[in-house]
């Protein structure tokens, strides 16, 4: 989708994503406040605050009523495509599983040195 397609609160969205992609924004960062960020887009409130519900949803960002919105911890692990969210967890799940694996034979070697 081009800049000129997308509505100011995707723009906003992506511009957000883009800045955590690149390193710009890290986890636990502040994000600019809902004014300073109308003001930057010259947009409204409003369209900001359709952005942030986004990336909330996206588990991009999280909000404190009366503190601001931060970047998540695992934002970048978000932004991922899909094949590689799920391939991590397929990782995640071998590692798992060898770990296990491990175990049992650990037991079962030291199960069979006893009389």
């Amino acid at each position: 989708m081009t800049d000129e397609a997308m509505q100011p609160f995707e723009r906003i969205a992506q511009d957000v994503r883009e800045q955590v992609r690149l390193g710009q924004l890290k986890p636990s960062d502040k994000l600019p406040s809902t004014r300073e960020l109308a003001s930057k887009y010259a947009v409204a409130p409003g369209t900001v605050q359709r952005a942030f519900a986004e990336l909330r949803r996206d588990g991009v960002i999280y909000s404190h009523k009366g503190r601001g919105s931060f970047i998540r911890e695992n934002a970048l692990e978000a932004l991922a495509d899909p094949t590689t969210q799920a391939i991590r967890r397929l990782e995640e799940q071998v590692a798992n599983l060898t770990t296990r694996l491990e175990r049992v034979e650990q037991n079962q070697s030291s199960g069979s040195a006893q009389p």
